[in-house]
């Protein structure tokens, strides 16, 4: 029994300790994995500090290529996300912009210093994890750098010298408005901007401050000669009227004591009068005293008042002369402040019209760089096309000329033709002329100058055509008397007119026979002997 006791003891120990083995390892595998949970949680759990964005890339859900997150954490999931950090440390950029073309065509140097850095909004964020995730800090500098150039300069290009140097404020909004714009295409925000200097290559900028500060001086000049007038008028104001109340009250003080003196001579002349009254029949000679003594009297208050109206017109005469003395230093200092107005005027001007000469002198650079780019490539052109239309014109021109000829020879040629037709047709009809004569070959001619009579008399008539004649009057008696007609020979006007008209027959005759023609029998004829000479014409009419 024992031993059966001790074995069963035994038996049952040796099961509890399995048990607790058991129980001992699954806790230590359980102990183990939570180990590695929470070291690969912690490990896979990235936080995001304050100066830095947190970009976790790969899949990340959505059609977004990354997530940004900016403060907090978030869990990379391991082999289908991986991260990195984007610094929002400011970057300092100097531009040392120089020689930039400004409205007016001047160039300008505008050194600055521009303050950017990686934007905080979720936007421009994403931009900075697609363009600036793989590019360190010197990369995004020289990037950057780059775009503020370009922008500078498109901004100082649409801007004058006068509103860059004056308006600063509208300058800077632009600056502002264009880079910023520019910037937050790669993520990036404008911090700040500073503007150290502006200068340019010719001297306007100074000249315009040299101008600025000559005005300024010569406003303080007029404004300190302004106070050193009033002051001085002041001056003077205050010391006239210090003499004449001086003036006033010694006449104040010199008439109570002639008052006084008056009141006593007076009282003085009652008593001496009641001594007088009382004596004047006893003593004589008190009266030539009191005589005396009141021309002595009349005598020392003409004095005095003689003293008194020589010190009035002597304080008025120091008055007056202190009154002209100032006058006279305004009228200096007027003078002088005038003359450095002038020179003040005269300075503003020479370096008013030296920048203008040296702005004038590059704008005349300029234009003549552009005439010779525009105008004179547009005068080639223009010189190449006049030389191909002058050549198409003058082909044209020959052709035209050549056509002209043609139709001109064509012309005449057809004109010949037709006048040679007509003579031709004139040939003919002058042969049948002849030969329908037939015995009497003058008849033809006969006809062909009865033909010709209308156009022989046309041309008498325009012989005759501008002659002024007002009428023409015949005398015609008809008389045969002795004493009537044309000199009593018995015959009127027109038995002299037939008998002229007979007397020029033969003249008529021999002419037509000089040009072998024969006149109509209706004028008769003439009878010829055979040494040629005329005969008589007969006048007797065949009927």
């Amino acid at each position: 029994m024992d031993i059966f006791a001790i074995t069963l003891a035994q038996s049952r120990l040796s099961s509890g300790n399995t048990t607790y083995l058991i129980w001992g390892g699954i806790l230590l595998a359980v102990l183990l994995v939570l180990l590695f949970m929470v070291v690969f949680v912690s490990t896979r759990y990235k936080r995001c500090p304050p100066n830095r964005i947190l970009v976790i890339f790969g899949k990340t859900g959505g059609t977004r290529a990354s997530k940004c997150i900016h403060g907090g954490g978030a869990f990379v999931i391991p082999l289908l996300q991986d991260y990195t950090y984007i610094s929002l440390e400011p970057i300092v950029i100097d531009i040392p912009l120089e020689g930039a073309l400004s409205l007016n065509n001047i160039r300008v140097n505008v050194p600055a210093t521009f303050t950017v850095g990686v934007s905080t909004d979720p936007v421009l964020m994403a931009a900075a994890a697609e363009r600036l995730g793989s590019i360190n800090s010197q990369q995004i500098r020289e990037l950057a750098q780059d775009i503020i150039l370009g922008q500078l300069r498109l901004v100082i290009a649409t801007l004058t010298i006068e509103e860059i140097n004056k308006d600063r404020e509208k300058f800077m909004k632009l600056i502002n408005e264009n880079v910023a714009q520019e910037v937050n295409k790669i993520g990036l925000e404008l911090i700040n901007v500073n503007i150290r200097d502006i200068t340019d290559e010719s001297g306007y900028i100074q000249a315009l401050g040299k101008r600025a500060a000559a005005e300024a001086i010569n406003r303080a000049k007029v404004e300190v000669a302004q106070q050193e007038r009033d002051g001085a008028i002041g001056e003077a104001l205050a010391v006239r009227e210090r003499t004449v109340q001086v003036a006033n009250e010694s006449a104040t003080a010199v008439k109570g004591q002639k008052e006084a003196e008056q009141s006593k001579r007076v009282a003085v002349a009652a008593l001496e009068a009641q001594a007088i009254a009382g004596e004047s029949q006893s003593n004589r000679d008190m009266e030539v005293v009191r005589a005396q003594r009141e021309a002595e009297a009349m005598a020392l208050k003409k004095k005095a008042e003689q003293e008194q109206r020589v010190r009035v017109a002597e304080a008025e005469a120091v008055a007056t002369t202190g009154e002209n003395s100032s006058r006279a230093q305004m009228a200096e200092s007027n003078a002088k402040l005038a003359e450095v107005q002038a020179e003040s005027r005269r300075r503003s001007e020479v370096a008013a019209a030296t920048a203008a000469q040296a702005i004038l002198v590059a704008q005349r650079e300029q234009e003549l760089a552009r005439l010779s780019k525009e105008t004179l490539a547009s005068q080639e052109i223009e010189r190449k096309r006049i030389e191909i239309a002058a050549a198409a014109e003058a082909e044209k021109q020959r052709i035209e000329a050549q056509g002209a000829a043609d139709a001109i020879l064509a012309r005449y040629e057809a004109e010949a033709l037709g006048t040679q037709k007509v003579l031709e047709a004139k040939a003919e009809g002058y042969r049948k002329l002849i030969e329908a004569c037939g015995s009497n070959p003058q008849v033809g001619p006969t006809l062909l100058l009865i033909e010709k009579l209308p156009e022989l008399v046309a041309e008498q008539v325009k012989a005759v055509q501008n002659l002024k004649i007002d009428k023409i009057t015949v005398w015609d008696s008809g008389t045969s008397g002795p004493g009537g007609g044309a000199g009593g020979n018995g015959r009127n006007t027109t038995a002299d007119w037939v008998s002229g008209l007979v007397g020029v027959l033969p003249r008529l005759h021999e002419l037509a026979h000089q040009a072998g023609i024969d006149l109509p029998p209706a004028l008769g004829k003439v009878q010829r002997d055979q040494s040629g000479d005329n005969g008589q014409a007969d006048t007797t009419r065949k009927t």
